[in-house]
Parts: C-alpha cells; sequence; structure tokens
C-alpha cells in the first residue's frame, strides 16, 4: 500500500492565514515543505481521506484527476476536514466526464453538513444524487469499499459529534489513520486498535513538542500511543510512524520536527510525501 500526504496542517494552515508568529514568519521566509496545506490523504492512489478547503489546490499541485475517485472517508465536520460545498462540482453541469459515482461514508454530523450545503436553492438544477451519494458510518462496525476493509474507530476529538479515526486493510497490509485524536480514546477503542498488527500508523501531532491531555495529540503523546501499540504487540519490525496534521501552535519548524521525529525512530509528513509500507 501507499500513503500520500496531499495536506498536513491543522485548521488555520501553515502559516496561519492571519498569523505573523515567529513559526509562520519563517515559513513564510523559508517555504518548501515548510508551508502546509489542510490534512488530506490518498491511498494507493483511490481511496480519499478527508475533504478539506485545499482541495483544488492537492489535485492542481499533484496531478489528481478526482473524478476517477470512487470512495471518499471523512473523519469528522471540522471545515478543515470536510468542505462539502465542492462536492457540487462533481456534477456534469461543472465536471464532465466523471467515473461513476463518488461515494462518501462519514457520521451523522458530516452527512446532515453535506446536504445543507448542497441542498441549498441555487444547487437544486444540478442534484447529485447520480454522482455523489453519502453513507453514514458507525464506530467499530466495519465495511468494505473497493476492496479495503475499513473499521471506523471512536476518536478522542469534538465530544458534539461522533469523530472517527480509521483502520484499513488491505490483502496483507494494515494501516492505522489517527487524525485528529488525542490520546484519552475509551476502552473499546483501544481494545478495537490493539487488536490489529500494523505496517503503518499515522499520528496526530498538532501540538508539536508539547503534550496534551485530549482532542488532539503533540509528539510526547505520539510516542506514547506507539509506545503502548508495540507493548501490545500491534507493530512489525518494519512498522512506518508517521506524524502529521501541524499547528504552528506546536512552536516547531518542519526542521525540528523532521529531527524530533528522526530521533523517536518517526517520520515527519510534509505536504505531497508519499510513504510505501
Amino acid at each position: 500500500m501507499e500513503i500520500q500526504y496531499l495536506g498536513t496542517a491543522a485548521g488555520e494552515g501553515w502559516p496561519a492565514l492571519f498569523c505573523d508568529c515567529d513559526i509562520c514568519r519563517y515559513a513564510r521566509k523559508v517555504g518548501g515543505r515548510e508551508l502546509r496545506t489542510r490534512t488530506q490523504a490518498l491511498i494507493d492512489g483511490k481511496l480519499l481521506i478527508d475533504f478539506p478547503p485545499d482541495t483544488y489546490e492537492h489535485a492542481l499541485k499533484h496531478t489528481l484527476q478526482l473524478g476517477k475517485i470512487k470512495n471518499l472517508l471523512i473523519t469528522h465536520s471540522h471545515m478543515d476536514h470536510f468542505f462539502p460545498v465542492e462536492l457540487i462540482h462533481r456534477h456534469e453541469h461543472f465536471g464532465h466526464k466523471t467515473e461513476g459515482v463518488l461515494h462518501v461514508y462519514g457520521n451523522e454530523t458530516t452527512q446532515k453538513i453535506f446536504y445543507d450545503a448542497v441542498l441549498i436553492d441555487r444547487f437544486q438544477a444540478h442534484p447529485l444524487d447520480d454522482v455523489v451519494t453519502f453513507t453514514v458510518v458507525e464506530p467499530f462496525v466495519d465495511f468494505t469499499v473497493d476492496g479495503y476493509h475499513v473499521i471506523p474507530v471512536a476518536a478522542d476529538h469534538d465530544k458534539r459529534e461522533k469523530c472517527l479515526i480509521y483502520i484499513i486493510e488491505k490483502n496483507d497490509k494494515c494501516m492505522l489513520y489517527g487524525h485528529d485524536t488525542g490520546v484519552n480514546l475509551s476502552e473499546q477503542a483501544w481494545e478495537c486498535i490493539f487488536n490489529h498488527q500494523y505496517d503503518l500508523i499515522s499520528l496526530d501531532a498538532t501540538m508539536g513538542w508539547k503534550q496534551t491531555p485530549e482532542y488532539h495529540m503533540g509528539i510526547p503523546n505520539d510516542i506514547e500511543f506507539s509506545n503502548r501499540l508495540k507493548e501490545k504487540g500491534c507493530l512489525k519490525l518494519n512498522t512506518k510512524i508517521v506524524i502529521n496534521h501541524f499547528s504552528h501552535n506546536g512552536e516547531m519548524t518542519h526542521e525540528q520536527l523532521e529531527l524530533f521525529a528522526k530521533e523517536h525512530g518517526m517520520i515527519a509528513a510534509y505536504d505531497g510525501m508519499k510513504v510505501l509500507f
């Protein structure tokens, strides 16, 4: 399997839109990997995870033909992970020669936001029924899409909705996509996670060097998280551990993140990075 990190920033982007902190100022000056768009990932070029406002930029930058993608997993409704109004452009009026139906999977909150966005009056002439469908998924109720076995796991994030992280399996490969979440997972969530061996785990590192009790993680939490998996025998000899979803509030440049990650056997994601596992 392969994962491509199309975007790797938290909600405000990096540098943040209106920010002039030292980290953001440095990113604007240096450019390159210090510049981050909102978090989105693509598995094997065909299973998309999340749909942020930067999806159009990702398609341009990485020469993606999104009209060929058939399946989209949504973690939760926050705007940096789900910007559904753009899905109206899959209608034939806006996007010609799209292939089949885009199947979107997410919680009830994301479903409501989806319909609220695409059923407004100005879009009534362009119904999406034949090109985009939405399926509500529940934590711990697995399903299969295009040969991928997908297990939604309840995240430690916004308590106002059923935020999800995902275990994704295909053939003999298994990955954990852990964005957005803190470490304060439910017993059922840990039990589900411990029930697998992973070739790749992708962990929330929003808060950089800081440790946080819930909602997001920092690198100290990522170390704790990966150590728990190692103790339970969930990591293989060559398991890749990737940290991702970074905020300028973590107060670390990409260069610093990369050095810190390397010291602890991890990989710090950057926009466009591909990892084969």
